[in-house]
């Protein structure tokens, strides 16, 4: 079978290895939160309410966001990141630097949709020990969603009147 695809493999800079580790590592936090959870007899929620999943969905957003873009967290991602360039509202972009795992935590940290799915699980497991407590922080990142698009439609008002 032939496919036009490019082979996955370290000649093409993809550290495959690096990502096998962080799946691994995710992988066993979620592992260790369950068993953790099931050997303190936390009970899961019999079902998760459509508000609940769209509140973790923002809050999973922002601080993804928060994590790969806000200039403030520049200190956590220096290590495998360097700037590339400053785009809108001051975010910052980011690319990954070195080989091996530290490149794949630099993807990571650089790439709000990937650091939204460890937010995710994060608030999942959040969700399963403490709902009213992960509510209360997925409506602190709600709320903060929702000044930036107050705040992006307030430029966008401005520059229309100065046009």
């Amino acid at each position: 079978m032939t496919t036009d695809a490019e082979p996955y493999d370290d000649e093409d800079g993809l550290p495959l290895g690096g990502y096998a580790t962080l799946a691994s590592v995710f992988a066993a936090g979620i592992g260790s939160f369950a068993l953790l959870a099931r050997r303190r007899g936390v009970r899961l929620p019999p079902d998760v309410p459509p508000w609940d999943v769209l509140l973790m969905g923002t809050a999973a957003y922002k601080a993804s966001r928060v994590v790969t873009k806000d200039k403030i967290t520049s200190f956590l991602r220096v290590p495998f990141t360097r700037r590339a360039d400053e785009g809108k509202a001051s975010e910052i972009m980011d690319e990954p630097k070195g080989s091996g795992l530290r490149r794949a935590v630099g993807d990571l940290v650089s790439c709000p949709f990937c650091t939204a799915a460890w937010a995710a699980g994060a608030l999942a497991c959040s969700y399963a020990a403490s709902p009213r407590l992960t509510r209360l922080v997925c409506a602190g990142f709600g709320a903060l969603t929702v000044s930036d698009w107050l705040q992006y439609a307030w430029t966008a008002t401005q520059q229309t009147v100065e046009d």
